[in-house]
């Protein structure tokens, strides 16, 4: 495996830090409404909460569709997986979710490096294609992009349960061998590995939609 340049490193780190305008921090992914109905209430609960997420929920799935989308041999596949990724959010919020981030990504970084422009994409979409079409290596993009997740709903947690800061990154920090191997198993998966079994998340995602207070989007 070719070892990541300092440049290529700098870019993904620039795509997904908190600065880079996609509005990640306006959703919690279902989680204000976890932490609403009791489900969530600690950093342990979190970090379990977040655990499954990423193995058996939207973690997984997305990177399987960032690495279909790197690997799209055109404009007519990238766009057949861009549909299955829509497709498969399990709510409305969720569907807005991946698809406010990903038409924000792109509008983005066809603005910042001209001549690399992405239609509207859903988020882990225009993130594969991104990545391929700048020349950054899958797994880095992968593990990077499942740690950005995860550190923003992190942060989601820290506000909502809430929980110290220190615990909020002690809980990242417990994540990171689980993101890791994660990422790598995935990117070797293919949509018809496809599976959601984080039915939890899920319906908390549906719940949110008439939920009375709310601070987050999603």
């Amino acid at each position: 495996m070719t070892t990541p340049t300092d440049s290529q490193v700098l870019k993904l780190v620039q795509w997904l830090s908190p600065a880079y305008p996609v509005g990640a921090f306006a959703y919690s992914h279902g989680l204000e409404s976890a932490t609403s109905a009791g489900n969530v209430g600690d950093a342990a609960a979190l970090e379990d909460w977040l655990a499954d997420v990423l193995c058996h929920g939207a973690g997984r799935s997305d990177v399987i569709f960032l690495a279909a989308a790197f690997r799209a041999a055109d404009r007519a596949g990238l766009m057949r997986i861009d549909a299955q990724a829509r497709a498969f959010a399990p709510s409305a919020e969720r569907l807005m979710e991946t698809e406010a981030q990903g038409h924000a990504f792109a509008k983005t970084t066809g603005a910042v490096w001209p001549g690399d422009e992405l239609p509207p994409l859903s988020h882990p979409v225009a993130l594969g294609q991104a990545a391929n079409l700048h020349g950054l290596p899958l797994l880095l993009t992968a593990r990077m992009y499942l740690q950005a997740f995860a550190s923003n709903l992190v942060s989601a947690g820290i506000r909502l349960i809430p929980i110290g800061q220190t615990d909020g990154q002690k809980t990242l920090s417990a994540l990171t061998p689980l993101i890791e191997t994660l990422a790598e198993k995935a990117i070797d998966e293919t949509p018809e590995d496809l599976s959601s079994t984080a039915f939890l998340a899920d319906i908390a995602s549906m719940k949110h939609e008439t939920q009375y207070s709310r601070l987050f989007r999603s």
